[in-house]
């Protein structure tokens, strides 16, 4: 029969899990979304509401595609969302047959918190981050980017014995109260600045990081002194950063110019121009930024507090720079592992006016971290809010007002 010629793939079926805030976090309803989006069908067969702030919500669904092959699609999208197939089994393991080369059905992590299920027993993943891949020896599962995974490796591959546990609102959040993924100028700056604060104080309190990723324009805009006494006062435990925002930094503190122009008045000095080119022939002289801060060459700005308060600092090149300055990593490979390194025990991270850094940095973290970026522009926020956590704001404001009120709101002097 011209019938049999054209018969479809038998459909499949699975039967997934879930649990957690789903309703508060809107998960139950992109769970129906996805099923639907990528051509599938569900039947609800069981789900109870959590009746307290602490109790999660469960969700099981039977989920229906048309293929194996669909099916498959279809899994990655619910897996990122939190649900996990029932009686799945362990994940899979493959070997990686070369360095930097990982088998090619791996799983690909999302900086949500996720769990491997090996020998019955699920393992939670060490060094959260999205883009990562899943290594399991000696029972423990860590995340390792393709450029660190070895010849040997055993990956998990395929969707398998995978569990994503995505981070929830908080019911009874107070200091994170406005986090609400909203991006808008319109916000009260005073309000953003207060709830910073706070969020600060009990990243403080719960012996957490506080980790500031800081553009030039905080120089520029006249936010050099409040984030000093900021550094100076304990408030910023690590400072990421290019090497722009420490050339224009020493600028202003051996010669008054930021770009040229005198931030005493804003007016533009005579042949200010070479202002930057001369503060970084300063510190080729001296040898580091250190070593300018000891001899007394250095004696005010960002990263002079830096120094004397032993605040670490990474500072990353890029194809633009000038010079650059003799403490600025030029290997980019480098670079990303000493921004990791500093943002381990992170618990809230300041994103100031660098696009750049601030979203090579979102995509570093965890999704647990709390994130407040402040930029003019407010496509830079609303791109590290992309990343996919609940847990990152946006505050369109200018940022130096910003930092002189949050220096204030802290009284730092």
């Amino acid at each position: 029969m011209a019938g049999e010629n054209h018969r479809t793939a038998s459909p499949v079926s699975e039967v997934v899990e879930a649990q957690g805030h789903l309703i508060d976090s809107h998960i139950m309803e992109a769970i129906f979304d996805s099923v639907v989006e990528y051509g599938g069908r569900f039947e609800v067969e069981q789900f109870s509401i959590g009746r307290t702030n602490g109790d999660p919500s469960a969700l099981r669904l039977r989920v229906e595609a048309d293929s194996e092959a669909e099916m498959e699609q279809l899994l990655v999208q619910l897996v990122a969302l939190g649900c996990t197939a029932i009686d799945s089994g362990d994940a899979e393991l493959a070997i990686s047959e070369k360095d930097y080369c990982a088998p090619e059905d791996f799983y690909s992590t999302t900086n949500q918190k996720t769990r491997v299920r090996i020998g019955g027993q699920w393992l939670e993943a060490r060094n959260q981050r999205m883009d990562a891949m899943i290594v399991v020896r000696d029972g423990v599962a860590t995340c390792r980017r393709l450029r660190d995974i070895r010849a040997g490796d055993p990956v998990v591959v395929g969707m398998k014995g995978i569990r994503v546990v995505p981070e929830s609102k908080e019911r009874d959040r107070l200091a994170f109260a406005f986090m609400s993924n909203e991006i808008s100028s319109e916000r009260q700056v005073e309000i953003a600045v207060a709830q910073t604060a706070a969020l600060m104080r009990q990243a403080r309190e719960e012996g957490k990081k506080i980790v500031a990723v800081a553009g030039p324009v905080v120089v520029h805009t006249g936010g050099c002194i409040a984030i000093s006494s900021l550094i100076r006062c304990g408030w910023i435990n690590s400072l990421l950063a290019g090497n722009a925002l420490a050339v224009h930094d020493i600028e202003s503190a051996l010669f008054g110019t930021s770009l040229g122009v005198r931030t005493a008045d804003g007016r533009l000095e005579q042949h200010g121009h070479r202002n930057h080119m001369r503060a970084i022939n300063a510190l080729n002289h001296a040898g580091s930024i250190a070593k300018a801060v000891h001899s007394g060459r250095l004696s005010t700005g960002v990263m002079y507090e830096c120094v004397k308060a032993g605040v670490p600092f990474v500072l990353a090149g890029s194809l633009r720079d000038d010079g650059p300055l003799p403490d600025t990593i030029t290997d980019m490979n480098e670079a990303q592992d000493a921004y990791a390194e500093q943002l381990k025990g992170a618990g809230l991270v300041l994103c100031l006016s660098s696009m750049l850094h601030s979203i090579a940095t979102g995509n570093m973290l965890p999704a647990w971290v709390k994130i407040v970026c402040v930029d003019i522009n407010p496509a830079v926020p609303t791109k590290v809010s992309d990343r996919g956590t609940g847990h990152a704001v946006g505050v369109v404001t200018d940022v130096g007002l910003f930092l002189e009120l949050l220096a204030k709101k802290l009284d730092t002097k």
